[in-house]
């Protein structure tokens, strides 16, 4: 211990940031150079389920632990509590929160047990914490507030699984953020939020995800997005619902879509200066109202059916928009017209350098084969600058096969190709091996790897 306690003090408040704030407080016993140290620790973590203690104690033991910090500022205040926390403390460890000067405070509730009413975070949060530059919310429920929102200094933003008083909430709430520059949701089916939106001009990077539920009504879920500064997007969602971006995004970098939407091709046309994207694009059954009331009232049922189709053949794909920075695609290969989108965006992307394939997602039965076409022409992509190519889950049936003979001998910079099989078959490997050994090549530099 003595070894220890010679260390330099912004050593020990590192480590001590490392333990449970009740295991910090306890260091007070083991010399004098111990006994404020805990006072001074920049990172606390709060659990009260820590070694099962009685919840009224550790309530006391947070308020007395934050009464006596000395530091200057708090970087991180985490809570982790149960449904047995009572909304009273919660507004004293907030108000305590910007005594502190805190950074980062993150709320997550264990919402396991059933028995005890949920947990509100009351309005204080939204004006008593005006010098946090991190919020991370778990599973909580928020008031709603007549009084204005303020976080002048937020610049990142959680919101996982958290229930919101409604649509105009989620608004106001991103609105007041003027330097946000990362927010990351997770949505919920209890968060009374149909339209989702976002709009904040200083946005950098945006995470999006919603699952499909089986209990969703026939309401029109959805994004919609404006933020200009964006350079990171990834957006989930399988509730075939729909995402409108306005006003283009032309500082976008990296986006990923993993996503049920028949009008995905409307959205890509916003991101044509991405360098980096990943995509997996399911087909649709339920085409948005907004995308058709304007068509289909006062339509016949057979010709309304038809031009739903038509709608989806215009919207899937961004036919006709160049990709012109675009070095880095990856495709998902569950879905049946995957093929489709990658000969669509290979012809859309004349600087393509990588190519990376991979079944993201489990392929329903019920799903029919894709249908290869070789195409007229050979994308410029192939002739000049796509150098690497990756398959993994490579299955060799014979659509596959033609995807990879048609690369390899129209590919002139191709330097390295690997391909992992999703056989467990030895025999069956070999005998892929064998078939994609003997396929013309047009690059003579092309390494092949096979796994």
């Amino acid at each position: 211990m003595d070894l220890i306690s010679e260390l330099p003090e912004a050593l020990l408040l590192s480590i001590l940031s490392l333990l449970p704030a009740q295991d910090v407080a306890s260091t007070m016993l083991l010399s004098k150079r111990w006994r404020f140290l805990w006072t001074s620790v920049p990172r606390l973590e709060y659990d009260d389920s820590y070694q099962s203690i009685a919840y009224r104690r550790f309530s006391r033991f947070v308020d007395r632990f934050l009464f006596l910090h000395e530091g200057p500022v708090i970087e991180t205040l985490h809570f982790k509590l149960g449904k047995t926390c009572g909304g009273e403390d919660i507004r004293v460890w907030i108000r305590a929160a910007d005594k502190c000067c805190v950074r980062e405070l993150i709320f997550e509730i264990d919402a396991s047990s059933n028995d005890s009413p949920p947990i509100v975070l009351p309005s204080s949060l939204y004006t008593g914490c005006r010098m946090l530059v991190t919020l991370k919310l778990n599973k909580v429920i928020l008031e709603d507030t007549s009084s204005s929102i303020a976080f002048p200094s937020l610049k990142n933003l959680s919101l996982v699984s958290v229930e919101y008083p409604g649509d105009e909430f989620v608004s106001s709430l991103l609105s007041s953020c003027h330097v946000l520059e990362d927010l990351h949701v997770e949505q919920c089916s209890s968060d009374n939020v149909t339209i989702f939106n976002v709009r904040v001009p200083s946005l950098k990077s945006l995470v999006l995800h919603a699952l499909a539920d089986d209990d969703d009504d026939d309401d029109e879920y959805g994004f919609v997005i404006d933020t200009p500064s964006l350079e990171w997007l990834d957006i989930v969602d399988y509730r075939e619902g729909f995402c409108i971006i306005e006003n283009g995004m032309p500082k976008i970098m990296t986006a990923s879509f993993d996503v049920n939407y028949s009008h995905s091709g409307e959205i890509m046309r916003t991101i044509t200066s991405v360098k980096r994207l990943d995509l997996c694009l399911s087909t649709s059954s339920k085409v948005p109202v907004l995308y058709l009331h304007a068509i289909v009232i006062r339509i016949p049922i057979a010709t309304s059916l038809m031009v739903k189709s038509l709608v989806y053949m215009q919207n899937a794909y961004p036919s006709g928009s160049v990709f012109c920075c675009l070095a880095h695609l990856k495709i998902c290969t569950c879905q049946t017209e995957w093929l489709e989108l990658l000969m669509c965006m290979l012809r859309y992307s004349p600087k393509l350098q990588s190519l990376r394939l991979k079944q993201y997602h489990e392929i329903e039965a019920c799903n029919p084969r894709p249908c290869w076409t070789e195409p007229n022409s050979v994308p410029d992509c192939l002739v000049s600058s796509l150098e690497a190519l990756e398959w993994v889950g490579y299955e060799g049936t014979e659509e596959e096969k033609e995807v990879v003979a048609f690369i390899l001998r129209s590919a002139k910079c191709l330097e390295r190709v690997t391909i992992y099989s999703s056989s467990k078959d030895p025999c069956k490997k070999l005998e892929l091996v064998k078939e994609l050994s003997f396929l013309p090549r047009c690059s003579s530099s092309c390494n092949f790897l096979f796994d």
